[in-house]
C-alpha cells in the first residue's frame, strides 16, 4: 500500500479545457457532492494544479488497490512525512479515515454528515457555465445546450454515441431499481409523480418489493438525480418530479414532449439560482420571494397567453402578484395586464440575467 500511496503521491495530475464554475474552492476543506460526470473531479484537480505539485495528494478511492484497512493505517504517517497540506479523497468511500492535513477534500454522490467539512452541491452546468464550451454565442448556442445538456463530458463525446454514454455511466452510478426509476422519471418528467405511482408502473413490469422501490427513489432524490417540487402551501400534494439534467431524457426514452422538457430545462436553472420555488394549479413556477409567477412558453401564443392569465386572476389577486415572467424560446415584448407586470422573455436573456 505504500508503494501505491508513492504512485498517487508522484502522477502528474491532468485537465483538459476547464472552465472556471461559478462555484469555486477556497483554503477550507470542503464536501464535494453531485450526480456523476457533474464537474466534481475537474472542479478539485483545477484547485489542486495551482498548487505545488509535492504540497498535495490526490487519491481516487474508486482504486481498486486500494485496501482501506491499510490506507488507515499508512495515510497519516504518509501526510506527514512528506509534508502535504492538502489531501483529496475523490470518490470517497465510508471507511477511509482522515488525515491530519491543513485541507481536506472529499467528494461525494450523497451527502454526508460530517460537520467539520463545508458542503459544496455541485449541479451540472447552468447555461451561462455552459456557453464557456460554446466556440462562439449565437443563435445556436441554445439548441446545443437542449441537445447536450448541463454535463461538459458531452462536448467531448460524438453525437451518435452520446446517449449510449449517457446510459453506461448512469447505470454505473446507479443500481438497477434505481436506474429503473430514473428511466421512469424521463418518461414522465415535469409532471407530478409520486413514489406509489411509479411502484404501480413498475409492478407490472418486474417483481418489486414496494419498501425497496421507495428507499431508491429517496435516494435518488438524496443524490439529486431527480429533483421534486411542492405545491405551493399545500405539502401533502403531489410533487412536481424534474430531471437533473434535460440530456437525459433522449438518452432513456423515446419519448417526445418539448414542453415539458423546456420547463424542466427552466426549473433547473430557478434552483441553480437557489431561488425558493413552487408550483399552482395552472402556474408552473411561484416565487413568494418576488411576488413573481414563471410561466413557460416556448413558442407563446399572444391569444393562448390571454386564456391562461384569465384563468390564474384569482391567484394574482390573492397572493399580490407583482411580476409575471413569461419564458420562451425566441419572442420578446410585454402584455398590458390589470393586476401584475407581464415581460415575455426569451429563455436565453432570461437565464443570463440576475
Amino acid at each position: 500500500m505504500e508503494i501505491l500511496l508513492e504512485e498517487f503521491y508522484k502522477t502528474d495530475l491532468h485537465l483538459d479545457k476547464f472552465h472556471d464554475r461559478k462555484v469555486q474552492i477556497d483554503e477550507k476543506s470542503y464536501q464535494i457532492s453531485g450526480i456523476t460526470k457533474s464537474g466534481k473531479t475537474q472542479l478539485v484537480k483545477s484547485y489542486l494544479l495551482s498548487h505545488k505539485k509535492n504540497s498535495y495528494l490526490y487519491i481516487d478511492c474508486d482504486d481498486i488497490r486500494i485496501d482501506i484497512e491499510q490506507l488507515n493505517n499508512l495515510l497519516n504517517q504518509f501526510c506527514h512525512n512528506n509534508r502535504i497540506d492538502i489531501l483529496v479523497l475523490d470518490n470517497y468511500k465510508k471507511g477511509v479515515d482522515f488525515a491530519n492535513v491543513s485541507q481536506l477534500l472529499i467528494t461525494t454522490a450523497l451527502k454526508l454528515d460530517i460537520p467539520e467539512l463545508e458542503y459544496i452541491n455541485l449541479y451540472p452546468l447552468d447555461y451561462e457555465e455552459f456557453l464557456a464550451y460554446e466556440h462562439k454565442y449565437d443563435s445556436s448556442a441554445l439548441n446545443h445546450f437542449f441537445q447536450l445538456g448541463g454535463l461538459a463530458i458531452m462536448h467531448k463525446i460524438y453525437a451518435d454515441e452520446r446517449n449510449i454514454y449517457l446510459q453506461h455511466i448512469l447505470k454505473n452510478a446507479l443500481d438497477d431499481m434505481e436506474f429503473d426509476i430514473l428511466v421512469l422519471c424521463a418518461k414522465l418528467n415535469s409532471q407530478k409523480l409520486s413514489a406509489f405511482t411509479i411502484y404501480e408502473r413498475l409492478k407490472a413490469k418486474r417483481k418489486i418489493s414496494k419498501d425497496k422501490l421507495y428507499k431508491s427513489f429517496q435516494n435518488l432524490v438524496e443524490k439529486k438525480y431527480i429533483h421534486q417540487l411542492e405545491k405551493f402551501d399545500h405539502t401533502k400534494a403531489t410533487k412536481k418530479l424534474y430531471l437533473c439534467d434535460t440530456s437525459l431524457k433522449s438518452a432513456l426514452c423515446l419519448e417526445k414532449n418539448f414542453s415539458r422538457l423546456f420547463e424542466n430545462m427552466v426549473f433547473l436553472e430557478l434552483i441553480k439560482k437557489s431561488k425558493s420555488v413552487y408550483y399552482e394549479d395552472e402556474i408552473d413556477f411561484y416565487l413568494p420571494q418576488n411576488n413573481e409567477i414563471i410561466l413557460c412558453k416556448p413558442f407563446a401564443d399572444e391569444r393562448r397567453l390571454f386564456k391562461k392569465l384569465e384563468n390564474i386572476e384569482a391567484f394574482l389577486f390573492t397572493h399580490s402578484i407583482t411580476k409575471i415572467t413569461v419564458i420562451t424560446m425566441t419572442k420578446e415584448g410585454s402584455v398590458s395586464h390589470p393586476l401584475s407586470k407581464v415581460d415575455i422573455i426569451p429563455f436565453d436573456i432570461w437565464a443570463l440575467g440576475d
